[in-house]
């Protein structure tokens, strides 16, 4: 037998409303994964304020962690790569310039363009907010069965992969 949760008391209302079958499917998928980015968000954005960041001051962070050594992109690539206007880049860039984590560098192959890139400092701003962030995602999901994890995971893919063509903003 299946273990119940609290959306599943919300079903027979639908239900009684004459949603489909397929319909009341698709919205306890949206409820359930809702809950699930509370969940991880709320512990994230508490973690990274106790680091002196925002989300997205973490998200370029760990973007530009995550292009490897050197730690550099273009400003146009971290939007693309964030999914934020230029405008936001630019506004989270120069907050986190002040704050020494990034620098940005001019690119020799190109005089019309510039590199961003993690400082020494930022460099280790980013791994403990990555670390911290780790621990809030393993914490959330304590006593949950790595392989329903694993599971669920791969379901998801199947949903969203289909749809990573498409953008809400």
């Amino acid at each position: 037998m299946r273990q119940a949760d609290d959306i599943d008391e919300l079903v027979p209302g639908w239900e009684r409303d004459g949603l489909s079958p397929s319909l009341v499917a698709i919205i306890e998928l949206s409820k359930r994964t809702s809950r699930l980015h509370q969940l991880f968000e709320r512990g994230t954005r508490a973690e990274l304020a106790d680091l002196g960041l925002t989300y997205a001051e973490f998200d370029v962070l760990a973007a530009l962690r995550r292009a490897g050594a050197p730690y550099r992109l273009k400003p146009s690539e971290l939007s693309r790569a964030l999914l934020l206007t230029s405008g936001g880049t630019s506004n989270v860039l120069q907050r986190l310039t002040k704050a020494g984590h990034v620098a940005r560098e001019a690119n020799t192959g190109d005089a019309r363009s510039r590199y961003v890139h993690l400082t020494p400092q930022g460099l280790a701003q980013a791994e403990k907010a990555l670390a911290a962030v780790g621990r809030v995602h393993e914490e959330a999901m304590t006593g949950i069965p790595p392989e329903s994890i694993r599971q669920a995971a791969d379901a998801l893919r199947e949903i969203t992969a289909p749809l990573s063509h498409r953008r809400y903003q």
